[in-house]
């Protein structure tokens, strides 16, 4: 009986190995692949109390993430209405300066002023009626760019919404890694910002308006993500547009016309970009020459990699080498 057992046990543990094999081929993910080029790293995670009649001013890096865990506030940017916020709704802001307040129309002083002399945790005004929680993270890859355009000035994220309760979760985790001074603390909210940033893409990429979204539009649509797909799986082929268009079922100008109303781009102007990423990433990394880099990426010609790099990037593959390494 015992040996039955064993013999059980052994093959079921062959099993969850072969489902773990399957589990890690997976099929390619182009949202996945933007973000690992997209440099993201965490830049702070602070507390704010605050009560009375107050307004803070803050200037984002490049994104900032809040959750409003208790009470209610006023969310104020130039070119948008005054927002009312309430306990539990999430907020993102890109690159844009911003006002949170107890009023529509109380006068702001700098939070930097605030956070200079509390750090992580401040207390404004008078008593705390208010509670909020925020991240902040910059994107320096070379990807950076296409994920930064795609997201509006703000995005707000009402707390009835799916993604609210998900997003205050990972707010509250970065919180206390932030402040528990752990080993892999700094990493680990690497990861949970990480985490929150998909958590926004995926809320936009499902709520917003296709036309609003750029290249994340393509991703909702079943026929353009599939060609997405194997363009971000295989960077070293430089796809024709028959070929797109075979995978889509569709004529070549059907399809380009698609492609272009969902990603914003010709499928030639995309394929070229998504490789010169790839090909600044790598670059980026200082361990491969130029020519090296072309080769992997399929060009048999330096030249040929050459204007293709700098008709997207500005600059010559070596130039941009040389200031990346410094």
């Amino acid at each position: 009986m015992l040996d039955s057992s064993l013999s059980s046990l052994d093959e079921t543990a062959q099993e969850t190995r072969f489902s773990i094999v399957i589990i890690q081929n997976s099929v390619s993910d182009p949202l996945s692949e933007v973000l690992a080029l997209s440099g993201l790293r965490a830049a702070c995670s602070v507390r704010l109390q605050a009560g009375g009649t107050w307004a803070l001013q803050f200037r984002p890096i490049e994104l900032k993430f809040n959750v409003v865990r208790r009470g209610e506030c006023w969310l104020r940017m130039d070119g948008m209405a005054p927002c009312h916020l309430r306990a539990g709704d999430c907020f993102v802001v890109a690159r844009t300066p911003f006002v949170l307040a107890s009023g529509p129309d109380v006068e702001a002083i700098n939070a930097s002023d605030v956070f200079s002399h509390a750090g992580a945790s401040a207390m404004f005004g008078v008593g705390d009626d208010v509670e909020l929680l925020g991240g902040s993270v910059s994107l320096v890859g070379p990807a950076a760019m296409e994920l930064l355009d795609a997201l509006p000035p703000a995005l707000i994220i009402r707390a009835g919404s799916g993604g609210a309760s998900s997003f205050g979760w990972l707010l509250d985790e970065l919180d206390r890694e932030w402040q528990s001074n752990q080993a892999g603390a700094h990493a680990m909210c690497n990861d949970l910002l990480r985490l929150i940033f998909i958590h926004v893409l995926r809320h936009r990429i499902t709520a917003a308006d296709a036309t609003d979204l750029n290249w994340l539009g393509g991703l909702r649509d079943p026929v353009i993500a599939k060609v997405l797909r194997a363009i971000h799986g295989a960077p070293e082929k430089s796809l024709r547009l028959a070929e797109m268009a075979d995978m889509a079922c569709m004529s070549r100008s059907g399809f380009t016309a698609l492609f272009k109303t969902r990603v914003g781009q010709s499928p030639g102007e995309y394929v070229t970009r998504w490789r010169m990423q790839v090909a600044a990433s790598r670059l980026r990394d200082g361990t491969d020459n130029v020519a090296t880099v072309a080769a992997s990426l399929g060009y048999l010609s330096d030249a040929a990699f050459g204007v293709a790099f700098r008709r997207v990037h500005g600059k010559s593959p070596g130039q941009y080498r040389r200031e990346a390494l410094r």
